[in-house]
């Protein structure tokens, strides 16, 4: 529906309003301390009764896991960089979130395949500041580590203060204030506990002589104290440029040193994060090496594989080994789903694969190996049972909002300031400031991933707009400069109406332009329903009034534009609730 109607009689409750407005005072003058108070604005708020999200892969559809089986990705959607650490019985398992907030989130699991996500590292105002950077920037490639009770998170904050180490004795939190650390330049750092109790950073950064081409990176290490982490080693490089050097790799990143019997393993990602991505090892008899390069490697990319094959996996890397009960080691790694060419909203996602060894070398996947959405023969652990917040394959969640505090996958752009939303009476309620979604900074906005290349996100809401540019709704979002949004939204005709809008780069304006609207009526009630359905390039927008029917306001809208070709960066889509009103943005 593209309505260019619009209504230009007034409400009777705005109409009252601007006669009051025009009525000559009959009170004193207040005071000037009390006339600042008096111009702020009452807090406008919406409503959120109910949010649900469906995913309707096709792939899944035809797919059904016997009790020796599994399927990957088994956290789909925005979970890049998954880094993992054994603990008796337990696991534990880390992802980037960029300038999302909170950050890192932390999940659980004791069968490797289902995971529960029990807290977020970064979850406080004042461990980091993601003020001024765009959406991808922020954390990178976290790694987990456990080590004599305590579990270690090292991390880079991109443009945000450079490389840290977080703490905590229980991995839901809370975990430390960031212990910086200066000496160590680049990105991806890793720790590493050798027997003798020595500890080193391993970590990704320029070569000694300077990046002779773009993308020319080298493997650094370090010794570090223990307490401090600060370097009391001169560094040195264990890889310059990659296992082929002659060949000019690029981006050798994400390094995991393992001691197995009397070898050192290093394990690296080679080739960008896109659809050249690899997994690279090489072994040496002493932590400090030198390293010998495995003469098969990658031992794990499907770079090589017929891109135009039926639901292809892809830009597969970004390691790290774990072992079971039984001393099988398995693979957690990242990659992507693409619907055409290398065209993905869902972001990249972790994927769980066996390891077998060949002649003192783990190998994942090789020649035309691909890597599998249902796979055979699941790890010897004891069932974690269902997640609590399905993660894989096809499922609906529908979310009340009747607990205490908010679910640990909802998240906000950047680090909020103020407490804008909360929980009440069963319903999640978000303040509306004058703050948009285009604009780099923290709008009042709370995103779920998108999880399924088809999926559908619904809620209802409650929301009266008081005056021109006041707007609240259902957006699906990938970066500031790339969303779409349906929503309520008053105009200047003062009767609020559905509207669309997109942003399509950075050149739009930043509240994004119309793209259709229709007149809700002078007496809408403040309760409606949105729908976004995502159809892997095509989204379609609906709206529907209690007891009636859906509307469609925009159907077969481009998708692309939220992919990560279109819009770049390293984050996923996000479906969730947005309230804004006028003023800068509006």
């Amino acid at each position: 529906m593209h309505s260019k109607t619009r209504y230009r009689a007034l409400s009777s409750g705005l109409l009252a309003m601007l006669l009051a407005a025009c009525a000559p005072s009959t009170s004193p003058s207040a005071p000037d301390e009390n006339r600042a108070e008096a111009d702020t604005p009452a807090p406008l708020t919406m409503r959120v009764n109910w949010f649900e999200y469906e995913g309707r892969d096709s792939v899944f559809e035809a797919l059904t896991a016997s009790p020796d089986q599994y399927l990957n990705p088994v956290l789909s959607g925005f979970y890049p960089d998954p880094s993992i650490t054994q603990v008796g019985g337990d696991y534990y398992l880390v992802n980037s979130t960029f300038c999302y907030f909170p950050g890192i989130p932390v999940f659980h699991s004791t069968d490797l395949v289902n995971w529960t996500q029990i807290g977020n590292v970064i979850d406080r105002d004042g461990m980091l500041d993601f003020d001024g950077l765009s959406l991808s920037r922020g954390v990178f490639a976290p790694t987990i580590e456990h080590h004599d009770g305590v579990f270690y998170v090292a991390n880079t904050c991109v443009d945000c203060g450079g490389n840290f180490i977080v703490t905590s004795s229980d991995p839901a939190g809370p975990w430390s204030d960031p212990i910086w650390l200066p000496e160590v330049g680049g990105i991806d750092p890793s720790v590493f506990f050798d027997a003798d109790g020595k500890v080193y950073v391993i970590n990704n950064d320029a070569p000694p002589e300077g990046s002779t081409y773009d993308g020319h990176r080298a493997i650094w290490i370090r010794e570090v104290d223990p307490e401090t982490f600060q370097s009391i080693s001169t560094p040195s490089v264990l890889l310059n440029g990659g296992v082929r050097p002659e060949q000019q790799p690029i981006w050798i990143e994400g390094p995991h040193i393992y001691k197995v019997g009397d070898w050192y393993y290093l394990s690296a990602a080679e080739g960008g994060t896109a659809i050249n991505h690899s997994q690279v090892v090489l072994r040496a008899r002493s932590v400090t090496g030198p390293y010998e390069p495995y003469e098969d490697n990658p031992i794990l990319t499907q770079r090589h594989i017929d891109p135009d094959r039926a639901d292809p996996i892809t830009s597969v890397g970004h390691a790290d080994f774990v072992t079971d009960d039984a001393g099988n080691w398995w693979v957690t790694f990242l990659g992507v789903r693409p619907y055409e060419g290398d065209h993905y909203n869902t972001g990249r996602e972790t994927y769980l694969m066996p390891v077998r060894w060949e002649n003192g070398w783990p190998m994942i996947a090789k020649g035309q190996e691909q890597v599998p959405y249902l796979v055979s023969g699941r790890p010897e652990l004891p069932d974690s049972g269902p997640a609590s917040v399905p993660m894989s394959g096809n499922f609906t969640l529908r979310e009340e909002f009747d607990g205490a505090t908010l679910p640990f996958h909802w998240m906000s752009l950047r680090v909020p300031k103020t407490q804008w939303y909360e929980l009440n009476n069963g319903a999640l309620e978000l303040q509306a400031r004058p703050v948009s979604l285009g604009s780099g900074q923290q709008p009042s906005f709370l995103g779920r991933r998108q999880q399924h290349l088809d999926a559908v996100a619904s809620m209802e809401l409650e929301f009266t707009p008081l005056k021109a540019g006041d707007e609240a709704g259902l957006a699906v979002l990938q970066s500031d400069n790339y969303y779409y949004r349906i929503g309520v939204r008053m105009p200047d005709t003062g009767i609020p109406e559905i509207q669309v809008r997109v942003r399509a780069g950075g050149d739009a304006p930043e509240d994004g332009e119309a793209l259709a609207f229709a007149p809700l009526g002078a007496d809408f009630g403040g309760t409606v329903e949105l729908r976004i359905t995502a159809r892997r390039d095509l989204y379609d927008f609906e709206y529907r009034l209690p007891n009636g029917t859906w509307t469609m306001m925009a159907s077969d809208q481009d998708g692309k534009l939220l992919s990560t070709r279109v819009a770049t960066g390293f984050v996923g889509a996000t479906f969730g609730p947005y309230a804004q009103r006028a003023g800068e943005g509006g």
